[in-house]
């Protein structure tokens, strides 16, 4: 299990071939990557904040549960924070199980955690000023399958 969260940059390419190639005795490997998208107003900047310390700790829990409810062989999450320009790679989950359905179901709950529960405060920054971003009813319905 590999849980990080960083300010810089990471290559999907290598972290995805680098993850794949660690498995052993795994029938599939799922990943997805979340990417900062741009608003209409513009978005200049997407400022990402975190506490240190906390957010891993937490990050390492739901990686942690994700593999006592599925039959995973090994889970990556990779976040990032501070200051992401629009098209910026922001977050990566990857996954592998001996079949597909855990490391797919696996891959969904990470995602859905990181989206409404994960400890990050971001602030959108446009030309016109800068907006905190508010939960949304959809990401809370999303994490509610999972009780």
């Amino acid at each position: 299990m590999d849980v990080r969260v960083q300010e810089e940059a990471f290559d999907l390419g290598v972290e995805t071939s680098a993850f794949a190639a660690r498995q052993t005795g795994m029938g599939a490997v799922v990943t997805f990557t979340g990417i900062v998208r741009d608003i209409e107003a513009g978005l200049d900047v997407m400022q990402i904040e975190h506490y240190p310390g906390m957010t891993e700790k937490a990050l390492a829990k739901i990686a942690s549960e994700a593999k006592e409810r599925w039959s995973l062989g090994d889970v990556l999450v990779i976040h990032r924070h501070g200051a992401l320009k629009a098209d910026d790679l922001i977050m990566m989950v990857a996954t592998a199980a001996p079949h597909r359905v855990d490391a797919f179901e696996a891959a969904e709950f990470l995602m859905d955690y990181l989206k409404s529960r994960a400890p990050f405060w971001k602030k959108e920054v446009t030309g016109a000023g800068q907006d905190w971003v508010a939960a949304k009813d959809e990401d809370e319905d999303a994490l509610s399958r999972w009780e």
